[in-house]
């Protein structure tokens, strides 16, 4: 089974920068991607960034010059470097696998990292 450990979150002020860690274990390898989604309060989650294997990542359009998607392969480590924090970057935070490589079935998920900006 594959599992999925967010750590990193936490506060900071807007224009602050925090780096938010995933760590998978067990059987996730070959083609796979990870994404990082947030849930701000009282709204849907949302989609951040993706990584696959190759190293192919992806952002949503509010994050981009922002925050930066990287990971470890050869320790299934993925990192989220986020700086240039705003306010509306306030939430949970949630690491995801796919194992199909797509980065569209994400069947995996973590149980999320809180991160709040304030101004």
């Amino acid at each position: 089974q594959v599992q999925l450990v967010e750590s990193g979150g936490g506060s900071a002020q807007a224009g602050g920068s925090l780096t938010l860690s995933c760590a998978a274990s067990g059987p996730f390898y070959g083609s796979r991607c990870v994404g990082w989604f947030r849930q701000p309060p009282g709204k849907k989650r949302e989609r951040v960034a993706t990584i696959d294997r190759y190293g192919s990542s992806n952002y949503a359009d509010s994050v981009k010059g922002r925050f930066t998607i990287s990971q470890l392969n050869n320790e299934n480590i993925v990192y989220l470097q986020m700086s240039g924090l705003k306010t509306e970057d306030t939430g949970m935070y949630l690491c995801a696998g796919d194992v199909t490589g797509t980065c569209h079935d994400f069947r995996y998920w973590g149980r999320g990292t809180q991160v709040t900006v304030s101004s």
